[in-house]
Parts: C-alpha cells; sequence; structure tokens
C-alpha cells in the first residue's frame, strides 16, 4: 500500500486497484479510517483534532488525490502529496 503523505504523526495511504468510490486510508497512533475523497465521508474511528487536520488537507489536494486514484486504478505508482504544514 503505498504511503501518499505523511504530517504531524498522522499517515495517508492509498491501494492499488481499490474499489469505488475513490478514497484514502489514514493512520494516527492506533486509529484507522477511511475517507471517502469526493464527499469526505469517514468509516472508522479517528480523533477529532486530527480528523480536522486531515479533511483540511484532503481540501488543498483533492485534485492530486483524484490523479493519484487513476494512476492506481491501471497499476501505475502514485505520486507523493505535499505534507500539510
Amino acid at each position: 500500500m503505498p504511503e501518499i503523505s505523511r504530517f504531524y504523526g498522522i499517515v495517508i495511504y492509498m491501494y492499488i486497484n481499490e474499489h469505488n468510490p475513490p478514497h484514502i486510508h489514514v493512520w494516527y497512533q492506533n486509529y484507522k479510517a477511511v475517507i471517502n475523497i469526493e464527499n469526505g465521508v469517514i468509516r472508522g474511528t479517528f480523533p477529532r483534532r486530527a480528523l480536522t487536520l486531515v479533511y483540511e488537507w484532503l481540501d488543498l489536494h483533492k485534485p492530486e488525490l483524484l490523479n493519484n486514484w487513476e494512476k492506481l486504478s491501471r497499476f501505475e505508482a502514485p505520486d507523493r502529496i505535499a505534507p500539510l504544514e
């Protein structure tokens, strides 16, 4: 599972050839969640403060994430995406 970005202890992953809808996997400490790229719907548990940072990052990089989703669906390597600063 390729790591897309990492910031403030949060790690963002995308799997190769995943099912739709486009989504990311986020890890923080012992928490894991799956977040829909297009509408932000979350599955799993995640601390509110960390989730706020993920949503801020997601809003900044949505086109890049969707591009990576397309690359991975063609079994191409995804691009790294800048962390939240």
